[in-house]
């Protein structure tokens, strides 16, 4: 199944105002997207360009797996993006 999370940052002007402490938790958020491609698990992620959301498109056994996957994304799990889960498909991409 697939699955898309949308993540949000908690606070305006986030890459405007982004702490150190933030841009490190990016950096770990990045890598943990980085991991998830190398193992197949990740379809195709991506900020919108100012910075408002990013997504995430995932492969997942089921929706739990995916609330896991999403749940345990640095962003998310140290609080400073908001994350929303829905079921997806995949119809067109190019090979």
């Amino acid at each position: 199944m697939q699955f898309i999370y949308i993540i949000r940052p908690k606070k305006e002007k986030f890459i405007e105002t982004m702490t150190d402490e933030e841009s490190r938790i990016m950096s770990e958020h990045a890598e943990y997207l980085k991991k998830l491609l190398d193992d197949k698990t990740l379809i195709l992620a991506g900020p919108q360009l100012n910075g408002k959301f990013g997504i995430c498109i995932l492969n997942a056994e089921n929706e739990d797996e995916a609330r896991n996957f999403m749940l345990n994304d640095p962003a998310v799990k140290k609080s400073i993006m908001y994350a929303e889960l829905h079921p997806f498909r995949v119809s067109f991409l190019i090979s």
